[in-house]
């Protein structure tokens, strides 16, 4: 019997060593022309057409593997695994356990948190994504899963067209209209100069054990939006901690599912924190119903929701068909490399190979 287990919208250590030898490419010789033309290639049409990527359970080889190009569909079912938190219902900021709820408290995580659109092997697909706190000072750090940026089946290939759309809540652009989809959202449009993740899972040859639990990226961009300025300067960002939190702590995941139920709202999740026995609690796991086009989205490990503020600790990664949890790789030291070769970044990544 096959298991259909779905990515989610989710990011970790260099031993001493970055390695750069898989970059697909440098910065281009114009940066701002190709921002642009990233930019104009979202037509309504476009992303329309963006699905979130499913996986389907190998049974014989025990791998988890593309589904077939165009059967991306958002789904359920398979192992509960240790759940810590219970499930729950419950509105943005009034209750300590909610498994899916639009988050309607406002604060920085409404303007951090935003959706991700990129191009894998000719397919349009959409993720979440944050920004995060760094001290670069020319370029912006986002957050988000690998899978989200790089498809480590068939000899690897990083993602295209990569774009992030932050505050995608105050958007909800008309995608039956022409013309340019980044011009119907309120801020606009940020791109991706460098993708940057680690080794573990871009030499994992599907989203086996390893890559899961290296399922963690950050994406390199420079000034951008409506007003040419870098994300952090014009909605913020929020801290990541890279060290792990214990089963039970309170934990808070966000993310835009792809599915029309969840009304392109950006949706979240809050209990304790338990670990998937199915992977010898080498993740996290989080009661929540949230579905495809999630991955990526922040988990926080200390949440303050009267500011709508927290520390990130893993990002939404996977979920078993059928099943009512999420899924999120522990951040550590492997983490906090991969952050690091990030913001020396200067074109695509993958780090520790």
């Amino acid at each position: 019997m096959r298991r259909v287990v779905q990515l989610l919208l989710v990011v970790a250590l260099l031993a001493g060593v970055l390695s750069t030898g898989s970059a697909l490419a440098g910065p281009p010789e114009d940066p701002r022309s190709e921002h642009q033309r990233i930019v104009d290639f979202w037509t309504p049409n476009r992303v329309q057409q963006a699905v979130p990527r499913d996986f389907v359970l190998d049974e014989a080889s025990g791998r988890l593997l593309p589904a077939a190009k165009g059967g991306n569909k958002p789904g359920g079912g398979g192992d509960k695994g240790d759940k810590g938190g219970g499930k729950g219902g419950g509105k943005g900021g009034d209750s300590s356990t909610v498994a899916g709820a639009p988050w309607d408290a406002g604060g920085e995580v409404l303007a951090t948190t935003g959706k991700v659109l990129f191009e894998l092997g000719g397919s349009y697909y959409v993720c979440s994504a944050s920004v995060v706190d760094d001290t670069a000072a020319s370029v912006s750090i986002v957050l988000t899963a690998a899978h989200c940026v790089y498809d480590n089946v068939g000899g690897g290939q990083f993602a295209t067209n990569w774009v992030f759309i932050p505050a995608y809540d105050d958007t909800k652009p008309d995608l039956t209209t022409s013309g340019s989809f980044c011009d119907q959202t309120t801020y606009g449009c940020w791109t991706a100069d460098a993708l940057v993740l680690h080794d573990g899972f871009a030499s994992a040859g599907g989203f086996n054990g390893s890559a899961i639990v290296h399922d963690f990226a950050f994406a390199v961009v420079g000034a951008g939006g409506k007003a040419n300025v870098l994300p952090e300067d014009a909605l913020g960002s929020h801290a990541i901690a890279f060290s792990s939190v214990s089963k039970n702590t309170p934990l808070y995941a966000f993310g835009y599912p792809q599915a029309a139920s969840f009304n392109r709202d950006l949706t979240y999740c809050a209990g304790g924190a338990g670990f998937d026995s199915r992977l010898g609690k080498a993740t996290y796991q989080l009661g929540c119903s949230m579905t495809g086009g999630a991955s990526g989205g922040p988990w926080y490990g200390t949440f303050d929701e009267s500011a709508g503020s927290g520390i990130a600790t893993s990002v939404n990664s996977y979920r078993y068909s059928g099943g009512d949890a999420m899924y999120g790789p522990k951040f550590n030291s492997t983490t906090s490399a991969v952050f690091a070769a990030a913001l020396a970044a200067t074109g695509n990544t993958i780090v520790g190979g």
